[in-house]
């Protein structure tokens, strides 16, 4: 058995697999096209399609920036 490309450890993927087999029975729509209709075969093949990726906590998450929309300042009266 091979580490999956992109994972550190079959652990690892088999997790990532799992929480979003666990999003798709709950209603999530899949990202990718699949020929099943399991929920965790459409999860290995949104992996597959990189689609799906995961965060460790050692690394830091980047999020964009967005521009907030003008907030009106109320005067105290």
């Amino acid at each position: 058995m091979s580490v999956e490309q992109g994972f550190d450890s079959n652990f690892r993927y088999v997790m990532v697999a799992a929480r979003r087999a666990r999003q798709l029975q709950n209603g999530s729509q899949p990202l990718v096209d699949s020929r099943s209709r399991k929920a965790c075969r459409v999860a290995q093949d949104e992996i597959a399609a990189g689609k799906v990726g995961y965060v460790t906590m050692g690394s830091p998450v980047h999020k964009p920036e967005v521009a907030a929309p003008d907030i009106p300042k109320f005067a105290a009266s």
